[in-house]
């Protein structure tokens, strides 16, 4: 069976505009459920999606932060040149971090940082997470078992520098939190075994701005956008959206 690479979407609802962020070896189809919604409600969404992402994981590993902020404000910069004047950034996981970037970068209506982390948890649980994503993206392209170990032996040779920048991204983005004024809303899931969710406390009580609110999702993992309580966290999102001053 081929595989369906996931591509940026764009999708056209009213003269209000969102920049939907995907994670950290996730891609657009993340954010893409939330994208309709919004859509169905008047909003125009937008997801870029990072280079080495949604492509075989040899790829992933010889890009980094830097390259994925220049997929985002490319996203904001596509945005800007179609006509949209407001525009309010919404991410999960390393997309939440790189919302808030964009909040002391750019002019920013809003932010909603979903499953942020504002630290590392390890290094080994994220490198066994890009090891993960190698094995199951070889599943899907049709591999047999004795195939993907063979070639998971060769991949896990490949120096992860990635990883470093990564986290040195996230402290970055950790010590500015405090310049951002954008109405924010932090949400987090109670189940989430990829961060520590200490860092939506972080992110909500470092953030200056006197509009911001929390959410806490008892019953989602790290992935909350295609998890259990979606839906209400798509009621959540544009509830928030909503409340802005567009």
């Amino acid at each position: 069976m081929k595989r369906v690479v996931p591509k940026p979407f764009f999708f056209e609802g009213g003269d209000k505009a969102v920049l939907l962020l995907h994670g950290f070896t996730g891609n657009s189809a993340d954010v893409r459920m939330l994208g309709r919604f919004l859509e169905g409600k008047g909003y125009t969404c937008h997801a870029p999606q990072y280079k080495g992402h949604g492509v075989p994981p040899e790829e992933l590993v010889h890009t980094g932060p830097e390259d994925w902020w220049q997929d985002v404000m490319g996203g904001y910069e596509f945005l800007k040149e179609k006509g949209y004047e407001n525009i309010a950034a919404v991410g999960l996981s390393l997309g939440g971090v790189f919302s808030l970037k964009l909040g002391y970068t750019v002019p920013i209506k809003g932010i909603v940082p979903m499953c942020a982390p504002m630290y590392i948890k390890s290094e080994e649980v994220m490198y066994n997470g890009i090891l993960d994503y190698a094995r199951e993206y070889k599943k899907y392209e049709g591999k047999s078992p004795e195939e993907i170990e063979t070639e998971m032996i060769e991949f896990q040779k490949t120096p992860m520098n990635t990883l470093k920048a990564l986290q040195e991204l996230i402290s970055d983005v950790r010590n500015h939190v405090d310049h951002i004024y954008s109405p924010t809303f932090v949400v987090q899931s109670r189940h989430d075994h990829m961060i520590n969710t200490d860092s939506a406390n972080i992110i909500y009580n470092e953030v200056e701005s006197d509009q911001k609110l929390i959410n806490w999702y008892e019953e989602s993992g790290h992935v909350i956008t295609l998890d259990k309580e979606r839906e209400q966290l798509h009621e959540d999102v544009f509830q928030f959206l909503e409340s802005l001053d567009w």
